[in-house]
């Protein structure tokens, strides 16, 4: 008996499964790059939640928001999947900011891993990627990462990886008021900062 199925019916077959992935693609695609990038409106102020610095001070989170524009990134220093890349974008940043002299933004890493990142080791992380005055890294006590990620929309993911390649950017006022797309080009981020900073 032969059971062999027609070439015709696989390749037929395996066409019709590609046509479903990219439609499925392009749908999940098209939500996320709808999905609260651009301008935030209303502006947000922050939830009321104290940050260990890398410099061992505790400082409220609106409090370190205010006085400057303030682009903000997700992270943790024992990554290995999308932190480095997130530490490199804003090391290009800097030097993007310094370039076109915007000297009073600020860049802020904020982990997702209050437990494992002690100020030694935020510390460390700024060194790696050659952090100037103005880049800074801090993390959230234990039992406020929830309200944080739920402030910056990032605590419902459902993979249970709440990694994002995404920056937050904050107004003088300590406003949220702009997110960017995942892993945004320098020049695209440079942009939406000095558009807050007229």
């Amino acid at each position: 008996m032969n059971t062999r199925v027609p070439d015709s019916f696989c390749g037929r077959r395996r066409r019709l499964i590609a046509a479903a992935g990219l439609v499925a693609l392009g749908s999940r695609t098209g939500a996320a790059l709808s999905d609260g990038m651009g301008p935030v409106r209303p502006r947000s102020a922050p939830p009321s939640l104290q940050l260990l610095r890398s410099d061992g001070r505790s400082l409220p989170l609106g409090e370190q928001l205010k006085g400057g524009v303030t682009a903000v990134q997700l992270m943790f220093t024992g990554c290995s999947a999308v932190c480095p890349l997130q530490g490199a974008l804003f090391a290009s940043l800097q030097a993007g900011l310094a370039a076109r002299s915007m000297g009073d933004v600020r860049l802020l890493s904020l982990s997702i891993d209050p437990l494992g990142d002690s100020p030694a080791a935020l510390r460390a992380w700024l060194k790696q990627y050659g952090a100037d005055a103005r880049w800074s890294a801090a993390a959230p006590a234990a039992n406020d990462l929830d309200r944080m990620l739920d402030f910056l929309g990032k605590r419902g993911q459902t993979t249970g990886d709440r990694h994002t390649t995404e920056l937050h950017l904050f107004d003088r006022e300590g406003r949220l008021a702009w997110r960017t797309s995942g892993l945004p080009p320098v020049a695209e981020v440079l942009g939406a900062l000095q558009q807050l900073r007229a």
